[in-house]
């Protein structure tokens, strides 16, 4: 199965400025790191590693999603809330720039294809038909990028876009946009279409396994939203162990998690840093009273992720 991930209008798909600070507080906000779909030195990182888990996700996944809400899904380990303010790649309070062409609809005449683009190089705010790359990269191929990352010129195919690019050589990889419609959004099979307030950036996330913590690229992370998982840049930075306060969804290092305080022994903010784990192995949670708590109610869990777990002190 796979599915949408929708914010409200007040939401974008990652931070608009280089601080990990926006109003909200929520754990399920992702902060600087996932910017503008860049790398960076100073947090994007993980190892690859083949699952069980990464495998039955795949077999199971189909390429159609289905839609869901804004709202956080409530499982037996779900500890986020989604804020006011700011959504899970961050906080949208730029004003909207014009809407050329439909990523959607890829409406651009022949040659060209609709790209999402930053209009004032910082955001995510606006569309326009650009040429089509000689010789352009599928999904999953090496691509690079003219100008920066926002630019929205690229060298990725039709409906796809040119992510996770170093700022440093222009490079990345091209990951699918969203297909179908905004209300019937589609994805190629073991991904999530996640998409900002207004459908100008809507982008198909690979799904990972959060006790292997097996994103493709370093310095990635694989986190929850909604009851899926999937690889989002890790902005811990110097921060980010067991009991650190963090204020994003991924200012935790991988293999952590964002949880309520409550849930955190010792904790000294409104959230603190946390493991995931196994609900089939013995307990190795590491704060006083933390139980391994299964991450899905019973029976719910997607095929290959009945065994995660979150630590915390349970309700």
């Amino acid at each position: 199965m796979s599915r949408d991930i929708r914010f409200q209008q007040t939401l974008g798909l990652f931070s608009l400025i280089a601080v990990l600070g926006c109003s909200g507080g929520s754990s399920d906000t992702i902060g600087e790191s996932a910017t503008t779909g860049e790398g960076s030195s100073s947090g994007s990182s993980v190892s690859a590693s083949s699952t069980s888990a990464g495998q039955s996700s795949t077999s199971a996944a189909s390429s159609t999603s289905t839609s869901t809400s804004a709202s956080t899904t409530a499982t037996s380990a779900d500890e986020t809330t989604t804020g006011d303010d700011c959504g899970f790649i961050g906080c949208f309070d730029a004003p909207q720039e014009p809407i050329e062409c439909s990523t959607w609809a890829q409406d651009c005449p022949v040659g060209e294809k609709c790209a999402p683009y930053g209009n004032d190089g910082n955001t995510w705010n606006a569309t326009k038909c650009v040429p089509v790359a000689p010789n352009a990269g599928g999904v999953g191929e090496p691509c690079t990028v003219e100008g920066n990352g926002l630019s929205g010129l690229d060298t990725c195919e039709v409906a796809a876009l040119c992510w996770d690019v170093d700022p440093q050589t222009n490079e990345g990889t091209c990951r699918s946009l969203c297909t179908g419609t905004p209300e019937q959004p589609e994805c190629p099979a073991a991904s999530t279409c996640v998409i900002t307030g207004d459908g100008i950036l809507n982008l198909c996330l690979p799904w990972c396994d959060p006790l292997a913590q097996d994103c493709p690229l370093s310095d990635y992370a694989c986190l929850n939203y909604q009851s899926e998982f999937f690889c989002v840049p890790d902005a811990s930075g110097d921060m980010g162990v067991y009991g650190d306060v963090c204020e994003f969804g991924n200012a935790c290092d991988p293999g952590l998690f964002c949880a309520d305080a409550g849930f955190v022994p010792g904790c000294g903010g409104l959230s603190c840093c946390t493991p995931y784990c196994d609900t089939a192995q013995p307990n190795t949670c590491p704060g006083d009273g933390q139980e391994c708590v299964p991450w899905f109610d019973e029976g719910e869990a997607p095929d290959g992720y009945e065994n995660v777990g979150g630590c915390k002190i349970p309700l």
